[in-house]
């Protein structure tokens, strides 16, 4: 899979005049988005591209450190400033090189001042206006939008941060993603900050809850990208019958795992894109629900991925609306949910509905797919 990743990439930038930018985007330090911008430079190398490092920051990290070898390094720039010896890229010098694909680390950096640009996603800029091809990280916090969100749910004021229309103007953006536990105990081992900074990392920024909600805007930042760039496509390309598969999440959903693995199968026989979405309900905000519920769902969104789907998490006050409203815009066939348990009598009395047969008596076109998920594997149910 990254291998084609890479050889798509390969072919955008032979294409291209101006020069394309890929953005490896995650939630935190530590996730693998240099490591992972380096592996695709080794790829793009064997491929016969032309790539060279304008900068890239190891923080020490030896796995990351290694992959630097075999790629051609740009000089840094040294600048003095209030007394002090400092490194930047070099963008002059990464100008008259002229690669056709420059690797530059940690896009929303500040650049020392008295520097020709006040920030490194500008430096890039330069490059991508000079027709070099540019692949870079980020992390989801350095948002300029985001910053009251992060502030008041973190507990971070964000310093380093570059406008929204950097990330949206992006070619190609990939998410780098590991569960929060993994995250952890990479840090344990030492493998993000030394020893001595592990301690305070654990208290304050990597707190399992800051990580979960740092993840979900990472995800709802992609899918509103994926949504913004897939608006921009000619009209015609949608003007077709609607196929996709779309599985429907809960918080709190059993087995959600069954739920998951038959609508990875139903969307293989179909050959077509799936789709997990989570709508989550104002009762539902990351500080509304228990921490155990939190970190369910966290889990539920790494499988979802691991199991090749589409992640959508999505805010509405009316869930059976915000699925239909989704379904027309990416053109979905099966709507596939877990078998909801029976509704009390009173409520049933009063006229309620499950979220089941709301689906079936307002979807038009869409096959809804109501999944018993407590079934034996072995049951008629998988597709």
């Amino acid at each position: 899979m990254a291998v084609d990743k890479a050889l798509s990439f390969l072919r955008l930038i032979r294409r291209a005049q101006r020069g394309k930018l890929k953005i490896y985007l995650g939630y935190g330090a530590g996730v693998g988005k240099t490591w992972q911008m380096l592996q695709e430079g080794h790829r793009l190398k064997k491929e016969g591209v032309d790539v060279a490092i304008g900068l890239v920051e190891t923080h020490g990290r030896k796995e990351t450190a290694d992959l630097i070898e075999g790629l051609e390094v740009i000089p840094r720039r040294q600048v003095q400033y209030r007394g002090i010896a400092l490194e930047e890229m070099d963008l002059e010098a990464v100008l008259e090189r002229r690669p056709e694909v420059a690797l530059v680390d940690e896009l929303a950096h500040t650049n020392v001042p008295g520097s020709k640009n006040t920030k490194r996603y500008q430096d890039v800029e330069n490059l991508l206006d000079a027709g070099i091809h540019v692949i870079t990280t980020l992390n989801i916090q350095h948002l300029e939008s985001l910053y009251d969100i992060v502030e008041s749910h973190i507990g971070v004021k964000v310093l380093e941060r570059l406008p929204d229309s950097v990330l949206a103007e992006a070619d190609e953006i990939v998410n780098v993603d590991v569960a929060p536990e993994d995250l952890l105990r990479r840090l344990r081992e030492g493998k993000i900050y030394p020893t001595e900074r592990i301690s305070m990392a654990l208290e304050n920024f990597f707190r399992r809850v800051n990580l979960d909600q740092l993840r979900e805007l990472t995800l709802r930042e992609l899918a509103s990208q994926i949504d913004l760039k897939r608006r921009a496509e000619p009209e015609a390309e949608h003007d077709v019958a609607p196929d996709q598969v779309m599985v429907c999440l809960s918080s709190r959903g059993p087995n959600t795992a069954a739920l998951l693995r038959y609508g990875s199968r139903l969307a293989g026989r179909l050959n077509v894109n799936w789709y997990a979405v989570y709508v989550q309900t104002p009762k539902e905000e990351p500080t509304v629900i228990d921490a155990a519920t939190q970190r369910r769902l966290s889990d539920t969104l790494t499988l979802a991925k691991q199991q090749g789907a589409q992640v959508f998490p999505y805010k509405g006050e009316d869930v059976v609306e915000t699925i239909l409203h989704f379904a027309r815009e990416y053109r979905v066939g099966h709507i596939v949910i877990g078998k909801p348990g029976p509704l009390p009598a009173w409520k049933r009395w009063l006229g309620r509905k499950t979220l089941a047969e709301q689906l079936i008596l307002k979807a038009r076109g869409v096959n809804i797919v109501v999944v018993d998920t407590e079934a034996k594997p072995e049951s008629d149910f998988y597709p």
